[in-house]
């Protein structure tokens, strides 16, 4: 008695062939008036509805947009997928959204079940556990337009791929300068995976950043560590127990989760932030206003990231005359919002670093 109805059942009441209805329901010019109106008033009273996946297989590919993140908690995930939502639901495409949890294999199986419902184009954010990337190549191989960002896979080329990401390397070597400018002399750099390009280019603005004030890059200063509270404050817990001369006076940390860890472990050893250490994240999470002191960042301009995927993945459909647009890599710019956790009393106080 639950069953949906199909256009199936509805031929069977109205003594129609599946074609005829399912062409009424379409509003064919080779249905008369009549038949349509007989169609539409048994599909009223059967509480038919379509079905867009079946449609959507049916014509070898749906109106929905696979998205694949690592992780739907945070801020910087779900505000991406505020954005390409309502790109997408302007455009009349429905979004299909699921999360990996950082895990390769379930990304792979999730891509394949994408791949199964017909999407019409797959904009994914790969787990940083993802090293094989064949799953990618299969996609490029269907047809299927694939969209990355923020995380991308770097050396991956080939038609129908491209990449909407941040400008990494520029954001890190800004906030490290900020930091010097602020005084800071002994920079401590806490990052994750060095797989990962986004932590790659951020690793590397902050080197760089060093070099071009002559500030020595110090490998006791650098350390690997999870990317989330705990693993900040294990990696600066192990630093704030160096002899003086060797302890840092600022830490730049390649997300926001990795600076609060940090934040809080170094107030437990009574560290004062930011007189005795300054501490910058990366993301704009929106609990960087909550912190105390409130924590200085790297905005990742989220919304107009999952706006700009959309539109590049659009551009990669066929058109009414079936060309497509060539894939491109699309780089924004981030800004740097600067806040308590990073002033010293005696330096220059900004809001904002950076250009737009």
């Amino acid at each position: 008695m639950n069953r949906r109805a199909s256009i199936t059942d509805l031929a069977k009441a109205l003594g129609l062939s599946p074609s005829t209805v399912s062409r009424a329901l379409a509003d064919h010019h080779e249905v008369s008036a009549a038949t349509k109106l007989r169609v539409r008033e048994m599909a009223q009273q059967m509480h038919y509805r379509p079905n867009p996946l079946a449609a959507g297989l049916r014509r070898g590919r749906s109106n929905t947009l696979g998205v694949l993140v690592p992780h739907i908690t945070g801020f910087f995930f779900p505000e991406v997928i505020h954005g390409i939502a309502t790109e997408a639901s302007a455009a009349g495409f429905n979004v299909m959204i699921c999360q990996s949890n950082e895990n390769a294999e379930q990304e792979k199986q999730t891509i394949e079940l994408m791949m199964n419902a017909q999407v019409a184009g797959i904009l994914v954010s790969i787990a940083d556990t993802t090293q094989d990337f064949g799953h990618f190549e299969e996609v490029r191989q269907s047809g299927v337009p694939l969209v990355f960002f923020d995380r991308a896979v770097e050396g991956f080329k080939g038609q129908q791929v491209s990449a909407v990401t941040l400008n990494d390397y520029y954001g890190a070597y800004q906030v490290t300068e900020h930091l010097i400018a602020q005084g800071c002399r002994r920079i401590a750099h806490l990052t994750g995976p060095p797989h990962l390009s986004i932590l790659k280019h951020r690793q590397q603005g902050y080197l760089d950043a060093l070099a071009a004030h002559g500030l020595p890059a110090e490998p006791r200063l650098l350390a690997q560590c999870e990317q989330n509270q705990a693993g900040g404050a294990a990696a600066l817990k192990r630093m704030l127990r160096f002899i003086p001369s060797h302890r840092p006076d600022g830490v730049f940390c390649s997300n926001d989760l990795t600076a609060v860890g940090g934040l809080q472990m170094a107030k437990k050893l009574g560290f004062r932030v930011p007189q005795d250490l300054a501490i910058a994240g990366f993301s704009n999470e929106v609990f960087t206003t909550l912190t105390e002191p409130p924590l200085t960042s790297v905005d990742q301009r989220c919304q107009q990231m999952g706006q700009t995927a959309v539109q590049l993945l659009r551009k990669m459909l066929p058109g009414p005359d079936q060309s497509k647009h060539s894939p491109r890599p699309i780089v924004l710019k981030p800004r740097v919002i600067v806040r308590e956790s990073s002033l010293h009393s005696d330096a220059p106080v900004a809001e904002e670093v950076a250009e737009d």
